[in-house]
């Protein structure tokens, strides 16, 4: 779970926190397309690849909605 701390930050840490996030997204989503492939490759039989897919799915949303928190004013991209 991703903790939101709500101290009002300087546009220069929000860039840097944006990009890190950013960075974790992409990780989390290749990791997705690797579990989808071998969820695929297993038939869909697999419970713990099913567990590890919905796992990283909700950390991806979990970084979208921080990410959206941070550029409320559509300053960021």
């Amino acid at each position: 779970m991703i903790l939101v701390s709500y101290k009002i930050m300087s546009e220069d840490e929000k860039g840097k926190r944006f990009l890190e996030l950013i960075d974790k997204q992409n990780n989390l989503q290749w990791s997705i397309v690797s579990k989808l492939t071998l969820l695929i490759k297993s038939e869909w039989a697999s419970l713990e690849l099913k567990n590890n897919l919905e796992s990283l799915i909700t950390q991806h949303s979990e970084i979208t909605q921080e990410l959206n928190s941070l550029d409320k004013n559509n300053s960021l991209l």
